[in-house]
C-alpha cells in the first residue's frame, strides 16, 4: 500500500454524496463520503441495487448526485476528463479499427498535436504493456473477449490518466482468462503506481488487487459502512495468497458483511441516521483462536480503529 502522510490532502475527496432518481423515492444512497490517496488501489462491494456504479460514474464525471461533491487534486469534478480514464464491463472498442488503430484514437484525443509516428509508439508500449503484441494487427472481431478486454485496459493507461476507473471489467470473462489480466493488471499497477478505484463482485479479486475495501449496504439508503484495509503483504499472487491465514480473516469478514450485516445495515438505514464516516477496519484475530478457514470457517473477531 502506498505510504501515506497523516495529514496529507487525499487525491480523491467525496463528500456529502446522494443519489435521488425521483422526489417520491428514497434515495438510493446518501451521505456517501471517502477519500483516496494517489496510487491506492480501491475495490467497492456491495449488492446489486446500491449504487456503487453510479458513484463510479459521478468521479467520471458521466453522470450527477443529487447533492455532495467529488474534488479530484484540490478541483470539484464537474464532467468528464481525460484525467480519469474508465474501464466498462463491455469493452466498447471501435469494430472497424484494429487494436493498434483503437489506442491510437485514444492518444490521439489526448495529444491532438502529436505525429502518427510518435502516437504509434506510445500505444505500442501499452500493446506490449498488456501483452498483446502479437495482435495488434488484428480487428475486435478477431479477438478472445480477454484481449478485447485488455485492449480496453490499454487503451485507458495510453492516455495516462491521473484516475483509472473501472466498472466490474472482468466480470464477463471466465476465471482462467479474469486470473491472466488481474495478474497484467496487478504489474501494470504496480510500475505506473497508477489510481485505481474499481467495483467488482468478487470477494477474491478484491482481495488480490486492493488496498482497501469499500463495503456498501444494500439500497436503498445505501452507504459506504467500512473501508476494510487489505493487511497482506503488497506482493501477494493469486497462486500463494490463500496460505497465508490473514486472507480467510480478510475474506470471512467481507462475506459475512455481504450475507448478513449489509442487509441489517438496511433494515436500520431509515430510521437511524447513518455516521458521516464509514469505519476502517482491519481484520485480525484476539487471543489464541484458531484461524478461520476450510477446517475453522466461523467469522473472525474485528479489531475497529479510527
Amino acid at each position: 500500500m502506498p505510504n501515506e502522510t497523516k495529514h496529507a490532502a487525499p487525491f480523491i475527496k467525496v463528500e456529502g454524496l446522494s443519489k435521488r432518481y425521483r422526489a417520491d423515492l428514497p434515495p438510493v444512497f446518501e451521505n456517501i463520503n471517502f477519500s483516496i490517496q494517489q496510487g491506492e488501489f480501491i475495490c467497492v462491494i456491495g449488492h446489486s441495487g446500491c449504487g456503487k456504479s453510479t458513484i463510479l460514474n459521478v468521479i467520471a464525471g458521466l453522470d450527477e448526485a443529487s447533492s455532495g461533491a467529488v474534488v479530484m487534486a484540490g478541483k470539484e469534478i464537474s464532467g468528464p476528463s481525460l484525467d480519469r480514464g474508465v474501464v466498462f464491463q463491455s469493452h466498447a472498442l471501435l469494430p472497424w479499427l484494429t487494436v493498434e488503430e483503437n489506442i491510437a484514437f485514444a492518444v490521439r484525443s489526448r495529444h491532438p498535436d502529436w505525429s502518427r509516428k510518435r502516437i504509434a509508439e506510445h500505444g505500442a508500449r501499452f500493446i506490449e504493456m498488456v501483452g498483446l503484441k502479437a495482435a495488434w494487427k488484428k480487428k475486435p472481431s478477431e479477438l478472445s473477449g480477454g484481449m478485447k478486454q485488455r485492449v480496453g485496459i490499454a487503451r485507458a493507461f495510453s492516455v495516462e490518466p491521473k484516475m483509472l476507473l473501472m466498472d466490474e471489467p472482468f466480470g464477463a470473462l471466465d476465471a482462467l482468462t479474469r486470473g491472466v489480466i488481474q495478474d497484467e493488471l496487478l504489474k501494470i499497477c504496480a510500475a505506473t503506481r497508477q489510481t485505481v478505484f474499481m467495483i467488482t463482485h468478487d470477494v477474491d479479486e478484491a482481495i488480490l488487487l486492493s488496498d482497501k475495501i469499500m463495503l456498501m449496504s444494500n439500497g436503498p439508503h445505501a452507504r459506504i459502512a467500512e473501508i476494510v484495509v487489505n493487511t497482506l503483504p503488497r506482493d501477494r499472487s493469486r497462486e500463494t495468497m490463500h496460505h497465508d491465514p490473514q486472507f480467510y480473516r480478510i475474506r470471512n469478514h467481507l462475506v459475512d458483511f455481504l450475507v448478513r450485516r449489509s442487509k441489517m445495515i438496511q433494515q436500520n438505514a431509515a430510521e437511524a441516521p447513518s455516521s458521516a464516516e464509514p469505519l476502517i477496519v482491519r481484520p485480525g484475530l484476539e487471543g489464541d483462536q484458531p484461524p478461520p478457514g476450510p477446517d475453522n470457517p466461523s467469522v473472525a473477531k474485528m479489531r475497529v480503529v479510527a
